[in-house]
């Protein structure tokens, strides 16, 4: 049985973990290894909003994509919890992040690391983003856009900041391999000119569920991919 199969009010042990070293290590951060008993406490859906979210991190605004939220583990009110779950006003303390050393690294560009105190401000519309980019239309979701870093006279900002009508160069672009070949491929490059030119409005419904679990006197809460590595007995 997996864990995102359990039923709430039920102690299980851990039996194997599956998905790899970076999965098994993200998980022992959280208290979750092979032999532990845990017993969950509830599931329920993931967060209905889904667009991506703004947070202060030392001071800084930082907006992160919906999916990027999910894969980091914070610290608040003595609970474990996906960064997304945090509502207006809350904070906590990076505990984990998932997805392994090059995704952090990508976080790190963004001053977010394990440790780092983040404050969460409020989520963003989930809305299309329409730039020029070299002359060339080009639409990015707001979750896409946080990942590409422009100049402005404050310093380098993410391309979501961009002011309607407002021309500036890109000097940056966060992610992997896949997806620099993505915005390659539409011409998101280091020292391209991009303009915000407009914005259209859109709906995507989030799905998945999260499970709460106790393992001693603490209580954490995983993302429903994350549980379903993990197999109990």
């Amino acid at each position: 049985m997996l864990l995102n199969e359990v039923e709430p009010d039920t102690m299980v042990t851990v039996r194997t973990i599956t998905g790899g070293l970076d999965a098994k290590k993200h998980l022992e951060e959280l208290g979750i290894v092979e032999g532990v008993e845990l017993s969950v406490v509830a599931t329920e859906p993931v967060h209905v909003h889904a667009g991506p979210i703004l947070i202060k991190v030392d001071k800084k605004d930082v907006i992160i994509a919906r999916g990027w939220a999910d894969k980091m583990y914070v610290e608040s009110d003595d609970k474990i919890i996906p960064l997304l779950k945090l509502e207006a006003g809350d904070s906590g303390v990076i505990r984990s992040i998932e997805g392994g050393k090059e995704f952090e690294s990508h976080l790190s560009e963004l001053g977010i690391k394990i440790g780092a105190k983040v404050s969460f401000v409020k989520h963003l519309p989930d809305e299309t983003m329409v730039f020029s980019v070299g002359g060339n239309e080009v639409k990015m979701g707001g979750g896409m856009a946080s990942k590409v870093l422009v100049e402005s006279d404050r310093g380098n900002i993410q391309a979501n900041n961009l002011k309607k009508g407002v021309k500036s160069r890109i000097v940056g672009i966060i992610g992997g391999t896949r997806f620099k070949d993505r915005m390659e491929l539409l011409k998101v490059v280091e020292g391209a000119e991009i303009e915000l030119t407009g914005m259209e409005s859109t709906r995507h419904e989030p799905v998945g569920r999260y499970v709460t679990a106790r393992i001693g006197d603490k209580v954490l809460t995983i993302g429903y991919g994350l549980a379903e590595k993990v197999e109990v007995r």
